[in-house]
């Protein structure tokens, strides 16, 4: 018998993912266990493995298709068990109702829900276009080609007329009907030229969904940023003393684990910062436990894995558990629970460079620390009848936090105790 193995629950409330790649085919045998597809959300690129063993009847997906959890991936029937000749397993009914397109001998349209969904924005007839997918399958590249060839004035260009068949798409994937007519400030008219040097990148997987959280905490979080800089020079010396006495320059001390316990440190004397709302309740959620969440800039994009447990770790030991989360962040590597569980975030851009910038919070975290880079700068102590000039390094540090949750002077507090451990790193060993 048959049975359709279905997009599984990934947790973390992850409900979609883009497939990347199918691993298998139809015809193809399969045991349990066996990765079928490579899928990634916005946690990380995961295999699905088979819960069947048997014969691959049906792929129903393709390569950059977005699924959702509970949507058909693959039908496996039994080895032995003659295929089905019917037309292939079921798929969800589209969300307009509209009934998937047929060919001309009777038989439907080998493509997929998204790719429906997308000739129909466009208005192209998919009995028309010439597949290109594996077993004569029509993919959306071959839609917007069609669509592209067909141009005719009385059907604007892709770049006018309001959103584009991405968004639509993902608005009927979100629940949201589409808007009835475009808002008027981003009509063109239809005569507008099409620049030879413009081109259009898709919103795509991981990148969509950035978009889509950075979005939903601006909307949603009232955010303050309290700004000041720090005075690390006496802890950089003690960074590189540190590092001149390890012969290993890959085990080599960054700021960044030093910035992570001496968080750890203050979120135990500000809880509220360590904390989450909760809004159906009317609730502060304050954590017991300290997961710090790390930005990291990879190839996919800002990645964000998270440093468990951080205040039962020596510094040396985040640094190592750093580096490793670093290096699977660049290749893609990550799994969902090394960035899942993050109760508080830090970001250093000092590698790239900047004197600051504004983050946004980790939605439903309660705050975020950003680094910029730190540069010697003229200080001047003393008092203004009797004072004296001096060169020291300045780390420009921004917090950025819930003001539901927390005022703006607990941020300036939190920020003071930060500046008071990293400035002498005798009251930061204490501390530990």
């Amino acid at each position: 018998m048959a049975k359709i193995f279905r997009l599984p629950d990934l947790g973390e409330g992850i409900h979609e993912g883009e497939i990347v790649e199918v691993l298998v085919r139809s015809g193809d045998s399969v045991t349990e266990g066996q990765p079928l597809l490579i899928v990634e959300t916005d946690k990380a690129t995961v295999e699905i493995p088979s819960p069947f063993t048997g014969v691959v009847q049906t792929v129903h997906v393709e390569a950059g298709q977005v699924v959702h959890v509970g949507d058909p991936l693959v039908t496996v029937r039994e080895a032995g068990e003659p295929a089905e000749e019917s037309a292939p397993a079921p798929t969800p009914a589209a969300p307009t109702g509209v009934e998937p397109a047929e060919a001309a001998e009777g038989l439907p349209v080998a493509a997929s829900p998204a790719t429906r969904r997308l000739a129909r924005e466009l208005g192209v007839d998919l009995r028309r276009v010439r597949p290109s997918g594996p077993g004569g399958r029509v993919t959306a590249d071959d839609v917007r080609r069609a669509a592209q060839a067909a141009k005719t004035p009385e059907r604007p260009e892709a770049i006018g007329g309001g959103a584009p068949p991405e968004v639509h798409e993902t608005l009927e994937e979100e629940g949201s009907p589409p808007p009835e007519a475009p808002p008027a400030p981003s009509a063109v008219p239809a005569s507008a030229p099409v620049f030879a040097a413009e081109r259009r990148v898709p919103l795509r997987s991981f990148r969509r969904v950035i978009a889509r959280r950075m979005a939903d905490a601006w909307a949603r979080v009232p955010h303050v940023s309290h700004h000041d800089g720090v005075d690390i020079s006496e802890l950089e010396r003690l960074r590189q003393e540190l590092n001149r006495k390890t012969a290993d320059p890959a085990r080599h001390l960054s700021l960044t684990p030093f910035l992570v316990k001496a968080v750890v440190a203050v979120l135990k004397e500000f809880p509220a910062f360590n904390a989450r709302l909760d809004e159906a309740r009317q609730e502060i959620i304050l954590k017991t436990h300290y997961h710090i969440g790390v930005a990291v800039d990879s190839p996919r994009g800002l990645v964000v894995p998270v440093l468990k447990n951080a205040d039962r770790k020596s510094i040396t030991e985040l640094a190592a558990e750093l580096r490793a989360l670093s290096q699977r962040a660049r290749s893609g590597e990550l799994n969902p629970d090394d960035v899942s569980g993050g109760t508080f975030t830090l970001t250093n851009i000092g590698a790239v460079g900047g004197r600051g910038f504004t983050p946004i919070i980790n939605y439903p975290q309660t705050a975020i620390l950003g680094a910029g880079q730190a540069r010697l700068e003229p200080v001047v102590t003393g008092t203004l009848d009797e004072h004296t000039l001096t060169v020291r390094l300045i780390l420009p540090v921004v917090l950025a936090f819930d003001h539901r949750v927390v005022d703006g002077a607990d941020g300036a507090r939190f920020v003071n105790r930060l500046k008071t451990l990293l400035e002498d790193p005798k009251m930061l060993l204490v501390s530990l």
